[in-house]
């Protein structure tokens, strides 16, 4: 569902020129925080969740909302499209399984629960930064997104109604048991992350599990050390699991701590989503160096269209390695550096910042280099000051479909939700 917020128009609004100068110059508050509180409190059930979480995570949400061009949101749209057709070339998931955990080759049919696409929005188009399949934030942004207020510009929100991202999440989860099962129905659900209370994001968590509740499906929040197997499954708290949505960062089950589902995993004693092989086509991040070579992507066959979106939208990207180490340190200043298995931008570097010490360290390990494309850019006024923070996009999508598009400000090399001013904005599209 798209809702219209209007209000008095500052200059033209339309096109990428029009969006960069509300960034640029759009001061309105448009984040009413009793109504999030309120959404946030009805769809836990529990009073005063909200403001705890205001307690614990001060940052987590911006009061201002990030303005992308209509072309922009077509763009990314069509880059997910791009890349999820090339992962479905023979010769594409041949070379990303070459270097995958051997556990990671077999396919159980699921397509990836809430996967996402991170973007950085320049002036020659949108620029695909990563793909993850743990990718958090969704059950944040869409109350969020709802809890916007009117603008100072004609825009468009993208806003969930309620029941409407929870039928779509719902029946995600039930379209991957289908895809591995076949038949049967989704009782129960595990959401799965080591010692998930002390993850930042449980809250995310508490919220999902009531979304599930709501839309008719057991959901449980729990630890993979507290997996038990049970005959032909596996049970959390004494209750059989069908699904696990997995949230670990642990992509190929490789922590002894997570040997049980791994052992089901092999089993096919349960579905998990997003799962290893999901994980091995899409998001780890020696793939990137596969969706920007367009020489090899039309020799495997991937069509003009989708190699025309590629062209411009995947950063150049290789691998770090002993032969073009001192041309990349050379050319440092070009690049952006991240270990192939990397998350939450962990031990990810700008070239420009980067130390001998640093740079041993990448040489030593495992690493991408990606061609550096600036993020945008959103002004916002933060106790009586202006700031000028950067922002990602990111798309939350399953199966090539969009279900949510969220933002996030942050100061620093890397997203992060410990700038002031920053954290979750939600995303307005500029007509």
């Amino acid at each position: 569902m798209t809702r219209v917020l209007d209000g008095p128009a500052l200059g033209e609004t339309g096109g990428p020129g029009g969006a960069e100068r509300l960034n640029r110059g759009c001061f309105c508050v448009t984040l009413d925080r009793t109504a999030l509180g309120v959404a946030f409190d009805r769809e836990l059930g529990v009073e005063g969740f909200a403001d705890a979480l205001e307690l614990s995570h001060p940052l987590l949400f911006s009061n201002v909302p990030v303005f992308v061009p209509a072309q922009a949101l077509a763009e990314m749209s069509q880059i997910v499209v791009a890349v999820e057709a090339a992962a479905a070339l023979a010769g594409y998931r041949e070379a990303a399984l070459d270097w995958a955990a051997p556990l990671a080759h077999r396919d159980l049919g699921p397509a990836g629960a809430l996967m996402g696409y991170d973007f950085h929005l320049a002036a020659d188009g949108s620029k695909l930064i990563e793909i993850n399949t743990n990718a958090g934030g969704a059950f944040l942004n869409a109350p969020l997104a709802r809890a916007q207020r009117a603008c100072c510009a004609p825009v468009q929100v993208q806003a969930e109604s309620a029941g409407d991202f929870g039928a779509k999440i719902a029946g995600m989860f039930r379209e991957e048991w289908r895809r591995q099962r076949g038949a049967g129905r989704l009782e129960r659900i595990a959401i799965l992350d080591d010692a998930p209370e002390a993850q930042h994001l449980f809250p995310e968590f508490q919220l999902a599990r009531a979304l599930l509740q709501a839309e008719g499906i057991d959901a449980l929040i729990g630890d993979p050390r507290d997996l038990v197997r049970d005959g032909e499954g596996v049970s959390l708290a004494g209750q059989r699991i069908d699904l696990v949505y997995n949230r670990l960062v642990d992509f190929t089950f490789e922590d002894t701590a997570h040997a049980l589902l791994r052992d089901a995993y092999l089993g096919d004693r349960v579905v998990v989503t997003p799962n290893p092989h999901v994980y091995a086509l899409l998001a780890d991040k020696r793939n990137l160096t596969l969706l920007s070579d367009q020489e090899q992507l039309r020799a495997w066959g991937l069509g003009s269209p989708h190699l025309g979106v590629l062209q411009a939208a995947a950063l150049p990207t290789v691998m770090v390695t002993a032969a073009n180490a001192q041309a990349l340190w050379q050319g440092r200043r070009a690049w952006f550096f991240k270990p192939a298995q990397g998350h939450a931008s962990k031990a990810a570097y700008r070239g420009d910042k980067l130390t001998r010490r640093v740079w041993d360290e990448i040489i030593a390990g495992d690493y991408v280099a990606q061609a550096y494309a600036a993020p945008g850019l959103r002004n916002v006024r933060h106790e009586g000051a202006t700031a000028e923070l950067k922002v990602d996009v990111r798309l939350y999508t399953y199966a090539g479909a969009i279900l949510l598009i969220a933002a996030r400000l942050y100061r620093g090399q890397t997203t992060n939700m410990r700038t002031p001013g920053g954290g979750f904005a939600p995303v307005l599209i500029a007509r």
